[in-house]
């Protein structure tokens, strides 16, 4: 080997890409070392199949996970995320169902919902300057009672199919397979999501906030405005998760939802995001929240009981934020 060559081996290392993504290909490689364990403790797991159903069954999760990967790169925490989500549904599902308003009504009022419910948040931590987990704490019981009052704690069902497709139709076909529309959108926001953050003057501002907020300032960047634009993002996330839930559902009810918001951090949180602000990555979170839910598929093959699932997931959250904990200990 050449000088020259071992020059290029070693810049090839050392680039950019392989510095910028370490962690998230550190996550991914945790990924794959899952399934091949899975695989080898029950091949069936591998089945395309399964691995769709696992895609689709963490679809939900992952598009709330990604306006918390914003909320979490900023230095914030929004508990509120799958209250907002069952607001979202009920509001949507009374409209078309109850009170027989068409879909190009409906889901605008969805969104405006999440939307509304995301700015309240952004502009009480921007604003007033109350904590994030204070504010969203609060919100988290107050969209869960307003979702409850507003069908009276009942159910709704009977939606129709061009409100459901999103979450339970099938687009297009490889061999056998069916890919799951929910999946398809899931992916989609992904690729958005990692647009915004990595391409876009926004995602320069949201790890700036979350970096050192006052040096933020002093750059010009405008702390509030961008704090209101990352909750008004998650309520949308918000939003198009109620759709797909709506879809997989087909019905509404004002309890979905309950403990979403923890395995949506928890996505974020083993995607290599720190929790104290300032760093992660969209496909960070997206692998995240696929090594959950393969944790789960995986232990439901085994027949683990659901008592020691939860365990297992409380104890694999504790030590991607510790690890986290550790790595910012040594750059200090």
């Amino acid at each position: 080997m050449t000088a020259q060559e071992g020059n290029r081996k070693q810049s090839f290392f050392k680039s950019d890409f392989w510095v910028g993504n370490s962690q998230t290909l550190a996550t991914l490689g945790v990924l794959l070392l899952l399934m091949a364990v899975l695989t080898i403790l029950q091949p069936s797991f591998i089945a395309p199949k399964n691995l769709i159903n696992v895609m689709l069954q963490a679809s939900v999760i992952s598009i709330l996970a990604i306006g918390l990967t914003f909320i979490i790169i900023s230095g914030g925490i929004n508990l509120a995320v799958g209250s907002t989500m069952a607001l979202c549904i009920v509001i949507t599902g009374d409209l078309v169902v109850n009170k027989g308003l068409s879909l190009w009504i409906a889901l605008p009022a969805c969104i405006a919902v999440g939307l509304a419910a995301g700015a309240f948040e952004g502009l009480l931590i921007s604003k007033i300057n109350i904590p994030p987990f204070i504010v969203t704490l609060g919100t988290m019981s107050l969209w869960r009672g307003m979702a409850l009052q507003y069908v009276d704690g009942q159910a709704i069902y009977g939606l129709p199919e061009n409100l459901i497709w999103l979450g339970s139709f099938k687009f297009g076909e490889i061999g056998s397979l069916q890919l799951p529309v929910a999946v398809i959108a899931m992916i989609l926001l992904y690729f958005g999501a990692w647009f915004v953050l990595s391409k876009t003057k926004f995602g320069m501002h949201v790890y700036a906030v979350g970096g050192n907020e006052k040096a933020a300032k002093l750059s010009g960047i405008n702390i509030a405005k961008t704090k209101i634009l990352i909750y008004t993002l998650a309520g949308l996330m918000c939003s198009i998760a109620g759709v797909v839930t709506l879809g997989r559902m087909n019905g509404a009810i004002a309890t979905v939802g309950v403990g979403y918001e923890l395995d949506a951090i928890a996505s974020v949180a083993i995607g290599g995001a720190s929790m104290s602000g300032g760093k992660g990555r969209a496909w960070g979170t997206f692998i995240g929240a696929m090594i959950l839910q393969v944790i789960r598929n995986g232990m439901n093959f085994l027949q683990v009981s659901p008592h020691y699932q939860k365990m297992v997931i409380g104890l694999v959250i504790i030590i991607a934020v510790g690890i986290d904990c550790i790595r910012r200990a040594k750059e200090d």
